[in-house]
C-alpha cells in the first residue's frame, strides 16, 4: 500500500479547504452581483389605485439605485390572491417581488388561499394612503360622531364594500363592534364600485383611500367625517382623524410594502429595502405623493417585520370579533 506524502496529504487539505471556502462565499458572491437583471414588482392590482402608484414610484427611484430597471406586473383578481400566489411561487432569487397590502395578512384569515403565509416574507414598507370615511355630499351629518350615534336608531345604516375582508369592511368592522354602530354592509366588486354607490346615494357610507376620494371631496361631491389613520393627510388638512374624535381604535390605512419569496438571500432583501427606503426620501417623490394623498414611508428591513406583525395582530381581532368570512 502506497502512503501519501506529508507535502501530498498537505496540498489536498489545502484544496479542500479552497472548496469548502468557495461553497461557503457562493451565496455572497451571488448577493454581491444583485442584481445582474431586470427585477419584476407583481402588483395584485390593477393600474391606477395607491398600490400601483406606490409601486411604481418605488420602482422608478429602486432601480435608480440599483442600477436595474424594475417591471410593474398589474396581476389584479380575486381580492389580491392572483397576483400574491404568483410571487408566493417565484423563484427566490431577488428578482420577483410582491407589492403587498394589507391582504397579504388577512386574506388566509378569511378565505382559502393557494398559498402559505410563510411563503413571503416582509422586506420594506413603500408608503400608504389614509383611508377616508365618506358620506353623500347631502348628508345630514357633520362627522363620525353623528353618523354613528344615528346609525344606531331604527334599522341603522347602509355601508358599501369592496368585498369581504377589503379596508372598508375592516373599517365597518372596527365601528360596529368597538363603538356599538349598527351597519348594513353592501359589497361591491370594487372601491370604485363602492364609492360610486355613496355618490348615487344607494348607501349611507363607505371608506376609501385618499388617492381615489380626495378629487371628489374637493369638488364638493362627497362628504368626508374622517380619516382612519394617525394623523391627518396633508393634502386635505381640515380633515380631523376619527383617534381625534374619540374613536382610538378606528385605525387602518391602504398601505403598500414590497415581500419577497421566502428564501430569498437576506443580503438582497435588505439591499432592497435600503433602495425603497432611499427612494421615498426623495423631496420631489415625497411632494409628489403628498399632494394625492399618499404618504410615503420607506425604513428598514426590521421596522416593516414590526409593521406586519402589528397589523396581523390588530386585523386578526377585527376578523375574530366579526366572524368576517368568504362564504
Amino acid at each position: 500500500m502506497t502512503t501519501a506524502s506529508p507535502f501530498s496529504r498537505r496540498k489536498a487539505l489545502a484544496v479542500a479547504a479552497a472548496l469548502l471556502a468557495t461553497v461557503h462565499a457562493a451565496p455572497s458572491f451571488a448577493a454581491d452581483a444583485w442584481p445582474a437583471r431586470p427585477i419584476h414588482f407583481v402588483v395584485p392590482f390593477g393600474p391606477g389605485g395607491a398600490n400601483d402608484l406606490l409601486a411604481r414610484a418605488a420602482a422608478d427611484g429602486a432601480s435608480k439605485i440599483l442600477g436595474q430597471p424594475i417591471v410593474v406586473d398589474n396581476k389584479p383578481g380575486a381580492g389580491t390572491i392572483i397576483g400574491t400566489d404568483i410571487a408566493a411561487k417565484a423563484a427566490p432569487d431577488g428578482y420577483t417581488f410582491l407589492i403587498s397590502s394589507a391582504g397579504v395578512i388577512s386574506n388566509s384569515m378569511i378565505r382559502k388561499v393557494p398559498y402559505k403565509d410563510v411563503d413571503l416574507v416582509p422586506v420594506a414598507m413603500i408608503g400608504l394612503a389614509p383611508s377616508v370615511i365618506i358620506v353623500p355630499a347631502n348628508s345630514p351629518y357633520k362627522d363620525l360622531k353623528e353618523f354613528v350615534a344615528a346609525s344606531k336608531g331604527g334599522k341603522g345604516l347602509h355601508w358599501s364594500t369592496a368585498g369581504v375582508g377589503s379596508t372598508p369592511h375592516f373599517v365597518e368592522g372596527m365601528i360596529t363592534t368597538e363603538y356599538g354602530a349598527k351597519l348594513d354592509v353592501v359589497p361591491y366588486k370594487s372601491g370604485n364600485e363602492s364609492v360610486a354607490a355613496v355618490l348615487g346615494n344607494q348607501v349611507d357610507a363607505t371608506s376609501e383611500a385618499s388617492i381615489v376620494v380626495l378629487p371628489q371631496l374637493k369638488a364638493g361631491k362627497l362628504k368626508a367625517l374622517a380619516t382612519t389613520w394617525t394623523k391627518r393627510i396633508p393634502a386635505y388638512p381640515n380633515l380631523p382623524t376619527a383617534i381625534e374624535q374619540g374613536f382610538n381604535n378606528v385605525e387602518i390605512a391602504h398601505w403598500a410594502g414590497v415581500h419577497a419569496p421566502a428564501g430569498t438571500p437576506v443580503d438582497v432583501q435588505d439591499k432592497m429595502a435600503a433602495a425603497v427606503d432611499k427612494a421615498m426620501k426623495d423631496p420631489v417623490v415625497v411632494e409628489k405623493l403628498r399632494g394625492l394623498g399618499i404618504e410615503p414611508i420607506g425604513g428598514t428591513r426590521a421596522s416593516f417585520i414590526k409593521f406586519t406583525e402589528e397589523e396581523r395582530a390588530r386585523l386578526g381581532k377585527v376578523v375574530k370579533a366579526t366572524g368576517m368570512k368568504d362564504d
